[in-house]
């Protein structure tokens, strides 16, 4: 019984029983919310906040109060980079890819120095970060949208590719993989678990945990990256805030996924449940007619429920 009781309480199943609550509470509210295609095009969404959310947990993950507000800003910026630099081109799809990487990393990169080396909080040297990306794309573009989308791109996020399936939902699905094999099977990932668990016992032990946790933030800034070529593709144009809604919601869906935010206690699986949740959510308050203003406070709720109930933990670690 007590197993029971312990498997139902896990954060992957309630997550997914909340699934199935929305879905069938969203078809209620608006008949046809549960229907295949819609779902898809849920999936569709779920499959770009994931993405952006996979960076965030390796980076919770590490532990010391991780956490990286910086992604919207890199999301943008990419979508921004991609845009130009492929203009509406298939031939200019890899170019971009390893422009929209680089950028990525460089700014991941440039946190994870800031964290490290000048010991700056993760909280403020990820929101200054947030600041200058800001500033950056609005001298940049002055807030006009620019770029566009190659149409094999386009179609790679939006069209069937195998089994009915678009491709961003295979690369999500690749994601999920990757990111299962490198924090199971990988020294790599057993170190994440270490450092985010006691870093100075990991220390102790021999893990570089300075170049570490360097590392996480540059993945972090690469697979928010990945996202904004990937919204590029679902949008068919970037503009310089395309971004911004990716910063709050990576968090819970990572926090919905039973990601400790006090670090070394967590997976993607349950992060990948937590970005299809709050997909569906945010799918339920556009239908009522909930604007922008009230679904960021519903997710703010949201964040500070869930940390009561088991984001930080008992175990928060000094």
């Amino acid at each position: 019984m007590s197993q029971m009781i312990s498997f139902v309480r896990q954060p992957v199943v309630v997550a997914l029983t909340l699934i199935v609550v929305l879905l069938y509470l969203g078809q209620l509210l608006s008949p046809g919310f549960a229907t295949g295609g819609q779902i898809l095009r849920l999936l569709i969404v779920a499959a770009l906040l994931g993405i952006v959310a996979a960076g965030q947990n390796v980076v919770i993950l590490g532990g010391r109060e991780g956490i990286d507000l910086s992604v919207g800003g890199v999301v943008s910026l990419s979508a921004i980079i991609a845009g130009n630099v492929m203009n509406g081109a298939d031939s200019g799809i890899l170019p971009a890819i390893a422009a929209c990487l680089a950028a990525g990393a460089f700014f991941g990169l440039l946190n994870g120095l800031g964290v490290t080396l000048l010991r700056i909080p993760p909280l403020v040297m990820t929101l200054g970060m947030l600041g200058v990306l800001q500033g950056l794309l609005v001298v940049i573009r002055m807030g006009i949208p620019s770029g566009q989308a190659a149409p094999a791109l386009s179609r790679f996020v939006t069209q069937p590719l195998v089994f009915g399936l678009p491709g961003i939902i295979w690369l999500w699905i690749a994601v999920g993989l990757l990111m299962a094999f490198m924090l199971h099977r990988t020294v790599f990932g057993h170190r994440i678990y270490a450092i985010g668990s006691n870093e100075h016992a990991a220390y102790m032990a021999g893990v570089p945990v300075r170049p570490m946790r360097i590392a996480l933030f540059a993945i972090s800034g690469m697979f928010a990256a990945l996202a904004g070529l990937c919204l590029l593709g679902y949008s068919g144009s970037s503009f310089a805030n395309v971004g911004e809604q990716y910063t709050l919601t990576s968090i819970i869906a990572v926090v919905f996924g039973g990601t400790s935010l006090a670090g070394g206690k967590g997976g993607y699986t349950g992060t990948m449940a937590g970005a299809v949740l709050l997909v569906i959510l945010q799918g339920i308050l556009t239908t009522v007619n909930i604007d922008e203003s009230g679904r960021q406070m519903v997710f703010g709720a949201t964040l500070l429920l869930l940390m009561t109930f088991y984001g930080r933990g008992r175990a928060m670690r000094a």
